[in-house]
């Protein structure tokens, strides 16, 4: 018997709004398809990979990772293991950094994942100079691709915070921002839900959330301007802690910027020499 969209639907085992998503993007039918052709026969070809998908997903796997694409700030950004789903909260850091960001001003995005810090700025403010490093490399591959996507000029590095190469000038640089690993090797919540589908090396510092922030709030002003910025995103309970990182290293104007939950995300400094 030849199976009907509607009949995938009902018994996808999946909520119906996912299993329309699967429709849409694996088969390219749209929401409006799936109503008005739903007593259609779903074509053969794509029975496999539908059902395929909505097995991954009936075992947890993220829906982003799944249909291979999340938007952010507007704009799809191509995603998969290597590389974090784009939240959000995340937009508060882009919207800070952009407001830091002078006319012609230099940006660096470090540990830029799937690139929506980097490859957003390029788009929102084309007079920029934009720059975004990894130190993993398929987690660049994606960045790249999605800069291409886009049609965004980022120029990208390849390693390790301020090891990476190539970058840009030392006291060259306007904002730093970054949105690292903070989450506490401890914390339940890598065992849960999405997170334990996501790369855990762009989670977690295998420690107690605060080495990579240390280590950005220290390297940073090798490579800021004087008045230049750095930018942090981090975990809901980390506010003070960061901002006295910042303090430890001399920075100004110190200041945590709450989410749209109201809770701590973002933390920045202004370097002065």
């Amino acid at each position: 018997m030849t199976e009907t969209l509607n009949h995938w639907l009902q018994h996808s085992g999946l909520p119906r709004s996912e299993a329309r998503m699967l429709l849409h993007h694996l088969c390219g039918y749209s929401h409006a398809q799936t109503i008005t052709r739903s007593d259609e026969p779903l074509p053969s070809t794509f029975q496999a990979a539908l059902n395929q998908a909505a097995e991954r997903r009936r075992r947890g796997e993220p829906m982003a990772y799944i249909v291979g694409v999340r938007e952010f700030y507007g704009r799809p950004f191509q995603v998969n293991p290597a590389v974090l789903i784009p939240r959000p909260e995340t937009e508060h850091l882009l919207e800070a950094a952009l407001a830091k960001l002078p006319p012609s001003g230099v940006l660096w995005d470090l540990g830029t994942g799937s690139g929506i810090i980097a490859v957003s700025a390029a788009c929102e403010r084309p007079d920029a100079h934009i720059w975004a490093s990894d130190i993993s490399a398929a987690a660049l591959a994606v960045a790249q691709s999605n800069a291409q996507n886009l049609n965004a000029t980022v120029r990208f590095g390849h390693g390790s915070w301020f090891a990476a190469t190539p970058q840009p000038p030392r006291q060259s640089v306007d904002v730093v921002v970054s949105n690292p690993p903070y989450i506490d090797a401890a914390d339940a919540h890598l065992q849960q839900g999405d997170l334990r589908f996501e790369p855990q090396t762009a989670l977690t510092d295998f420690s107690n959330g605060l080495s990579a922030l240390r280590q950005l709030a220290a390297g940073a002003p090798g490579y800021l301007k004087p008045g230049g910025w750095l930018l942090l995103e981090h975990g809901f309970d980390q506010g003070a802690a960061v901002r006295n990182l910042l303090a430890e290293h001399s920075y100004a104007n110190i200041a945590t910027h709450t989410d749209l939950a109201g809770l701590d995300r973002i933390t920045l400094g202004q370097y002065r020499l």
